[in-house]
C-alpha cells in the first residue's frame, strides 16, 4: 500500500511538474498528511513516528540545495512527502538516486541545450565563489536569477525512488 501511494503520488508530480514546471503544495503538504494518518492508523504511534523520520530525513537531505538556490522549494517537499511513505531508509537512498539521475539528466538537458560548456564554466565559477566566499548562494546562478535550461527534478526524485524501492 504505501509503495504504491508513494508511486502515485511521485507520478502526479512529475506530470504537474513537466507540464507547470511546478510541485503544487497541495501534492506534497497533501501526501505528508495522507502519509502520517494512514501510517497511524494502520501501525500507531511507532509507525507515525517512522513516517516523521521519513519525512524530516527527506526534508533535510534537500534542504541545503534549496537554501543554495539550486533546487526549488516544491522539490524538497516532494522528497520529504515520499520519505513520510517509505521511510527514512528509503529516503536516504532516494536523495542518493535522485542526486544520481539528476546530473545524468541535467548534462542530458545541457546537451539538447547546447549549454553543456556554460553549465561546466559556471560549475568553476561557483567552486570559485565557494573558496573564497564560504559556501553560500551565488545569485547569478541561482534558480532565481539562472538562464540556463531547467530541469523538472520531480523526475529524477521519482527514478530516485523507483531505484530505492526496486534494490531494497
Amino acid at each position: 500500500m504505501t509503495t504504491g501511494a508513494a508511486l502515485i503520488i511521485g507520478a502526479a508530480a512529475c506530470i504537474t511538474d513537466l507540464h507547470s514546471r511546478r510541485i503544487p503544495n497541495w501534492l506534497t503538504f497533501g501526501a505528508t498528511a495522507a502519509a502520517f494518518a494512514f501510517h497511524f492508523a494502520d501501525g500507531g504511534q511507532a509507525a507515525a513516528q517512522q513516517a516523521a523520520a521519513g519525512w524530516v530525513t527527506g526534508l533535510f537531505l534537500f534542504m541545503p540545495l534549496f537554501v543554495l538556490g539550486g533546487m526549488g522549494a516544491g522539490d524538497v517537499k516532494l522528497l520529504a512527502a515520499l520519505g513520510a511513505w517509505l521511510g527514512p531508509s528509503d529516503a536516504f537512498w532516494m536523495a542518493i538516486y535522485a542526486s544520481m539521475a539528476g546530473g545524468v539528466l541535467a548534462v542530458i538537458v545541457a546537451l539538447r541545450h547546447n549549454y553543456l560548456g556554460t553549465a561546466v564554466k559556471n560549475l568553476g565559477a561557483l567552486g570559485r565563489f565557494w573558496c573564497l566566499f564560504g559556501i553560500r548562494p551565488l545569485s547569478s546562478l541561482t534558480l532565481d536569477r539562472g538562464t540556463g535550461p531547467r530541469l523538472a527534478y520531480a523526475v529524477p526524485v521519482f527514478l530516485g525512488m523507483v531505484m530505492a524501492i526496486w534494490l531494497r
